[in-house]
């Protein structure tokens, strides 16, 4: 898991659009584990006007690979 991330499972993304920041200075980057789910969230937050989201290409796996920073999930 990436330090400072949020999980929000897709299945939960609606009901929850209320913790996601709207202030386009605070960009929201999404990540699943290959980037197939963090592209449908993309299309559902950018139909709602949340222009600042953004996917993190190739997702974890890609995240890992690059050797960025990772932390086990708080539970």
């Amino acid at each position: 898991m990436v330090q400072g991330a949020r999980l929000l499972p897709m299945s939960q993304l609606a009901a929850r659009l209320g913790e996601i920041s709207t202030d386009p200075s605070k960009p929201v980057l999404l990540i699943c584990n290959t980037q197939n789910r963090s592209r449908a969230a993309l299309k559902t937050l950018r139909q709602r006007g949340l222009a600042h989201a953004r996917y993190v290409d190739g997702g974890m796996s890609g995240w890992v690979r690059r050797g960025w920073p990772v932390v086990a999930p708080s539970r």
